[in-house]
């Protein structure tokens, strides 16, 4: 394939998905190619401007804003979070991973706001999802209706379900997927003293000229919003969301892990601002020009690996020659073309990838409405990061 238009293109034509966008931008030069119709129906033409549903791709945005609190004195890497999320002060882990749920011991020390930003606190999904401890975290809130905003209780009757689950490892001793960062979300909450969604808007959003992100769509814009389908295991695909379904009101509980909406050029601009080392314009590695958002030192935090192997491999599952930053994963080896060491990344459930790579001041995107089966990326996701590291 020589652009993406034609990657896109070939996964129309043999009816993977409706429709995508894809892109690919190096310093200013930006390649975007928007493809198909925003529903099985085509009742709408794909445009740069579609509004997507972001899945797991919300992750790095939530730790960006975790870590602004951190800048602004409100809280600190090493900290214990129960000050702030009292439900979670003195936790219990099973006494073995694969234990009944009522086999606990006490954690040996307390959950910090570093092991929640590297997803080591203890809660998560491991690679074995049959364990008895995940079925019961499974039935808790969030865990069990990521892809239904609606069905999912409010923070604290959340945090209150979460307290009764025992963490499967203790803390610092596991990487975990997922539900950090969802206690992250309601820990910017609390911390801040509003919202989630007022305090990205306020410090993320707005200076980034993030237009079109948020945790639902507004009326106005359902018209941009795509349909989400789940594939039928025939061929086909199953209707899962409409645009006027879970997203169209704002839900009680705005997930961390899982819950913005937003564009490719939104999602661009915050790439860029963790490219530029936290600052709005200027130049990659300075500030001339620009705004500060991040400091350097956030940055290069969130964007380098925390883990030991033994941390990874609990959940290797999710992780191919990656580590894991704050918020998504990092390359630690080469491998396959788009293996990068340094490489920031991540996949979202609906269908979405995003990942930067400081060494090439290169951004790869992809936007689609089509869940994915597994963990494991899409051959259509491996089609994009590989155009954009060999363009």
């Amino acid at each position: 394939m020589t652009n993406l238009r034609e990657i896109l293109r070939s996964y129309v034509d043999n009816g993977t998905i409706p429709g995508g966008v894809a892109l690919r931008a190096r310093g200013e030069h930006i390649e975007l190619a928007a493809v198909g119709t925003v529903d099985a129906d085509g009742t709408a033409p794909m445009a740069r401007d579609t509004i997507f549903r972001l899945a797991s791709i919300t992750k790095q945005v939530v730790a960006a804003a975790v870590m602004m609190l951190v800048e602004d004195g409100r809280i600190a890497l090493d900290e214990p979070i129960g000050k702030w999320l009292p439900e979670l002060a003195s936790p219990v882990v099973v006494r073995t991973p694969g234990g009944p749920v009522d086999d606990v011991v006490p954690a040996n020390r307390p959950i910090t706001v570093f092991d929640l930003l590297t997803s080591r606190a203890g809660h998560g999904f491991p690679s074995d999802f049959d364990l008895p401890v995940i079925q019961v975290l499974l039935e808790e809130g969030q865990q069990k209706h990521g892809r239904a905003p609606r069905q999912v209780v409010a923070p604290d009757d959340w945090m209150e379900g979460l307290s009764n689950v025992p963490l499967v490892y203790q803390p610092g001793q596991a990487w975990l997927y997922n539900t950090c960062s969802d206690i992250q979300g309601v820990l910017i909450a609390r911390v801040a003293g509003r919202p989630l969604p007022d305090f990205l808007a306020e410090r993320v959003f707005e200076p980034l000229g993030m237009i079109d992100t948020g945790f639902f769509v507004p009326a106005a814009k359902i018209g941009r919003f795509t349909s989400y389908y789940h594939p039928d295991g025939a061929g086909g695909l199953d209707l899962a969301d409409p645009p006027g379904g879970e997203w169209s009101t704002p839900p009680r509980f705005p997930s961390g892990a899982g819950g913005l909406v937003s564009t490719a050029d939104d999602w661009l601009a915050f790439a860029r601002l963790l490219l530029r080392g936290g600052t709005i314009g200027g130049t990659v590695g300075g500030t001339v020009g620009g705004r500060r958002l991040l400091s350097e030192e956030s940055v290069r935090l969130m964007t380098v690996d925390h883990l030991t192997q033994g941390q990874r491999d609990a959940s290797h599952l999710f992780l191919e020659r990656q580590g894991w930053g704050f918020g998504a994963a990092v390359d630690v080896s080469s491998g396959d073309p788009w293996n990068v060491p340094g490489r920031y990344w991540w996949t979202g459930g609906t269908g979405t990838t995003a990942s930067l790579t400081p060494a090439s001041d290169t951004v790869s995107l992809l936007l689609t409405q089509v869940a994915m089966t597994g963990p494991t990326p899409t051959r259509l996701m491996r089609d994009v990061w590989t155009y954009a590291a060999q363009s």
